[in-house]
């Protein structure tokens, strides 16, 4: 079979093959047919996780594809099957255990032709998506799902940009009842944000635009924030929450000077990191994808053998919704 796999020096993937595997006990066999890019799986290919990752590692945390065989014991699923992976493969219910095994870094991912895993480890696939479309949701939309819980019909929620997490959290704010302000620096992004229901868009590239945000709301501020920038927009995000609101951190992706302590204390706000979300989240996440019939926002989808270039493009950008490869 057809794999990418990290070189172990901070270059791109590159092309290998192996056998295909065999299911053992327990285990269903994917053949894969198609997976998607986050964050994360650039910081592993440029050798910057900040945990350490084998040469010869298969990346990719998401991917979605058909059960071709199943292990002995084998209950949940059967051949023909269309399935796809949990960002978090032993976290199966309740309040989060610890890291455990992460795909692209202690166990091979889904940037292959086949993988066996666990059969605990995947859930259906929503049957009004493609395999494109499902191999979005794993991370990025369950990681949405997991920030924006609780928000509700009269909230404001804030989302930065529009990458895939930030789009995820606007569509199911939206659905939620939210009002849903964004920022983005493009006229044209602004344009689609708010064909997918944004209230209003501010331009992030404004020094102060927390305060433009909080303005918007008739200086009352944002009942919740989902933060992706980090450290190089925390401070304008506690700008824009609200007295007693709440902060999403799902990633740390822009470099900058931090928070300041004084202004969040005096916000009365809570911080609080997100984690994607376990099988049960999905699941639950999943059933409200298919009675909404939600569809996510694919940016481009790049055939398997055009996999370097869809890193490259990943990591250039710019990009509305996510970036997928076809198997």
């Amino acid at each position: 079979m057809r794999i990418f796999q990290m070189n172990g020096d901070g270059g791109p993937v590159a092309p290998a093959e192996r056998p295909v595997p065999v299911p053992s006990a327990g285990e269903v066999l994917v053949r894969v047919k198609a997976s998607s890019l986050n964050a994360r799986d650039l910081l592993i290919a440029n050798g910057t996780y900040p945990v350490a990752v084998p040469a010869g590692r298969i990346p990719l945390s998401d991917g979605a594809g058909v059960v071709e065989a199943v292990g002995d014991g084998v209950s949940r699923f059967r051949v023909g099957d269309r399935v796809m992976s949990t960002f978090h493969p032993t976290w199966l219910y309740g309040s989060f255990p610890e890291w455990g095994e992460l795909y692209g870094v202690h166990r091979d991912g889904w940037l292959t032709e086949y993988i066996a895993v666990d059969e605990q480890s995947v859930v259906g696939v929503p049957e009004h998506l493609s395999f494109e479309e499902a191999a979005t949701l794993p991370c990025a939309a369950l990681t949405a799902w997991s920030a924006v819980s609780g928000v509700g019909a009269g909230d404001v929620l804030l989302v930065q940009g529009s990458g895939g997490v930030s789009v995820f959290a606007l569509q199911f704010a939206r659905l939620a009842g939210a009002r849903v302000p964004a920022t983005t620096s493009s006229a044209e992004k602004a344009r689609r944000l708010g064909a997918l229901g944004a209230s209003e868009v501010v331009d992030y590239s404004t020094p102060e635009w927390g305060a433009q945000v909080r303005a918007l709301t008739g200086g009352h501020g944002v009942d919740l924030v989902v933060e992706i920038g980090g450290a190089g927009t925390i401070s304008q995000s506690i700008a824009a929450v609200a007295y007693g609101g709440r902060i999403s951190l799902v990633g740390n992706l822009a470099s900058g000077g931090g928070m300041d302590l004084t202004r969040f204390f005096r916000r009365g706000a809570t911080l609080r990191t997100i984690t994607v979300g376990s099988r049960s989240d999905l699941e639950r996440m999943n059933r409200v994808i298919s009675r909404h019939r939600l569809r996510p926002v694919v940016d481009r989808v790049f055939p398997f053998d055009e996999t370097p270039d869809a890193f490259s493009s990943f990591a250039k950008g710019p990009r509305f919704g996510k970036v997928v490869i076809s198997h």
